[in-house]
């Protein structure tokens, strides 16, 4: 079993930044997958960004360069650093991790942009 929390959630005005944190403990893989979703009031769950254990990055065209996910190996942690936040980036953001074929989420951080 793998246990993902997510912390760094919160409000912030349009144009805004805040990082997001995903702490992954239990039984750790080195070969995974990592990502971030989100899912605002009312519609689909969709990916954010994901990051590979070769370190290749994939994002989504609405948070290209805005966002950033990155990773720290050493602390099984993985970030999201979002800038220039916009109304739209308002939802819950939920930390997946993908390893030996199996699917963990956490619990998901609110994310509130607005003015």
């Amino acid at each position: 079993q793998v246990q993902l929390v997510e912390s760094g959630g919160g409000s912030v005005q349009p144009g805004g930044s805040l990082r997001l944190s995903c702490a992954a403990s239990g039984r750790i893989f080195s070969v995974y997958t990592m990502g971030w979703y989100r899912q605002a009031p009312g519609k689909q769950r969709e990916l954010v960004a994901l990051i590979e254990s070769g370190a290749t990055t994939i994002y989504a065209d609405s948070v290209k360069g805005r966002f950033t996910i990155s990773r720290d190996r050493a602390k099984n942690m993985v970030y999201l650093q979002m800038n220039s936040l916009k109304a739209e980036d308002t939802a819950v953001y939920y930390c997946k991790r993908t390893q030996d074929g199996m699917n963990y989420w956490g619990k998901g951080t609110l994310v509130t942009v607005s003015s």
